[in-house]
């Protein structure tokens, strides 16, 4: 992803490989719903500059496309022109004259109600029919799209293509389709290449190379000390999928069932026998989110075994009592706002799924409150606070000292967002829900 970071020495072997585009992805949805619903990258623009910067130039230099999908994490318009100001940065600083194109994926909230309205959307499970309620409290919602605006955009003269939300497979599809290739091993290569080194024996080693052709593709290592062996590459079709045979994109569906990966050395990998099968109706996948409320923060460490071997027991006693005194103090029933308390060191990550029920050495209480707005969230935490310092267990008969981390002890994170689309339209043609504006730098 950009701004994750790679070692420059890939890139160069890389580029010595004569390569026909550069693609990469600029987000996801996998770090939650905030990005999308602030619009607002999860990486930092010191680490962006940086990858763009050796990306820009190799592309350049090459005189190759550089595409790069799902800008500013959440693929928003702000994010797109997040990045593309920073390489317009890179351009001047550089003196490069290359076309820049942006791709908006943003949604109208009335056009989506529009296509609604006519039975144009579909739910994904396990999600219901969608409400114009849902769609109008959505704080920004993108449309997901295929390769198809990003080749209209390199068909206009596009050196650069910066996409709004992307399929992470379309970008590296885009040009062997625009090129001729079959689909099948393209989408395949293209899915195993989208992250990296991943289908490689050395995950954190930088990028691969995918060579498609009529009959396959070979995919290698760019880093000299990493692999890919015929269980690295298949299993690739495990990750982000519900089906390892099968992946959907908005115009078909990539099957590997009958897929043979032969290694050709003790470094590269050739796949054959893949196909695709065009869908019957087009359709881009909708993703949107909404604010639900505000959240304020507390964290209490507590290395006491007389109430870490009851912390179950200790943690109930602490909600009972918040929301009891909640009630006396604020008037608000626990209908009115949301209490998480979360057990680190004890079952926080597994909750009742946890095997291990031994005593825990030490737990860190993680309280999460949720009210409709911040002021409540941190008066309801700040109700807690003496609890999180204090509480006892049932058989104490005194009050313990427990550890607050910091000071103070409630942290105000602010609006917190839930993913409320995943649904598909059916749209009209490939780019109809999709806006391109070309620039050309002055630079030279």
């Amino acid at each position: 992803m950009l701004g994750a970071g790679f070692p420059p020495e890939s890139l160069a072997r890389g580029m010595t490989m004569s390569p026909d585009v550069i693609a990469l992805d600029g987000g996801s949805t996998d770090s939650g719903p905030y990005y999308l619903g602030a619009a607002t990258p999860k990486t930092t623009a010191a680490a962006v500059r940086r990858d763009l910067h050796l990306l820009v130039t190799a592309a350049a230099g090459a005189d190759i496309p550089l595409i790069i999908g799902s800008c500013g994490t959440g693929g928003t318009d702000a994010g797109v022109d997040w990045v593309a100001a920073l390489v317009a940065e890179i351009l001047a600083a550089e003196g490069l004259n290359r076309r820049v194109a942006r791709i908006y994926s943003e949604q109208r909230a009335d056009d989506v109600v529009a296509h609604l309205d006519a039975g144009r959307v579909h739910p994904l499970p396990p999600h219901g029919a969608l409400r114009v309620e849902t769609v109008r409290e959505c704080t920004h919602i993108v449309a997901m799209m295929g390769h198809e605006p990003i080749v209209a955009a390199l068909t206009k003269g596009a050196d650069i293509v910066l996409a709004g939300r992307a399929t992470d497979t379309a970008v590296a599809a885009a040009v062997p389709l625009m090129r001729g290739m079959p689909a099948g091993p393209t989408w395949h290569a293209a899915k195993i290449v989208e992250c990296g080194g991943q289908a490689t024996t050395s995950p954190r080693s930088g990028g691969v190379i995918a060579t498609v052709d009529g009959e396959g593709f070979c995919i290698e290592p760019l880093a000299p000390d990493a692999a890919c062996t015929p269980s690295s590459v298949a299993a690739h079709m495990l990750y982000e999928t519900t089906n390892p045979f099968q992946m959907r994109e908005p115009d078909g569906t990539l099957d590997v069932r009958d897929a043979v990966y032969t290694a050709l050395d003790s470094r590269v990998v050739r796949v054959e026998g893949s196909r695709f099968e065009v869908a019957a109706q087009y359709t881009n996948k909708l993703e949107g989110a909404r604010i639900t409320g505000y959240v304020t923060m507390s964290l209490s460490a507590i290395r006491d075994e007389r109430i870490t071997g009851v912390i179950e027991e200790w943690a109930r006693s602490l909600r009972a009592t918040v929301a009891g005194r909640v009630e006396q103090i604020l008037e608000l029933s626990p209908e009115q706002y949301q209490l998480d308390v979360r057990l680190y060191g004890h079952n926080a990550v597994l909750n009742e799924l946890e095997p291990d029920t031994g005593v825990p050495r030490e737990v860190m209480v993680m309280l999460l409150v949720q009210a409709e707005d911040q002021k409540t969230a941190t008066a309801i935490a700040k109700i807690a606070n003496p609890l999180m310092l204090h509480l006892p267990t049932s058989s104490m008969n005194y009050l313990p000292s427990l550890a607050f981390p910091t000071s103070p002890a409630e942290t105000e994170r602010g609006a917190a967002y839930e993913f409320v689309l995943n649904h598909v339209v059916d749209s009209p043609n490939p780019t109809s829900l999709f806006r391109i504006e070309m620039e050309e730098s002055a630079h030279v």
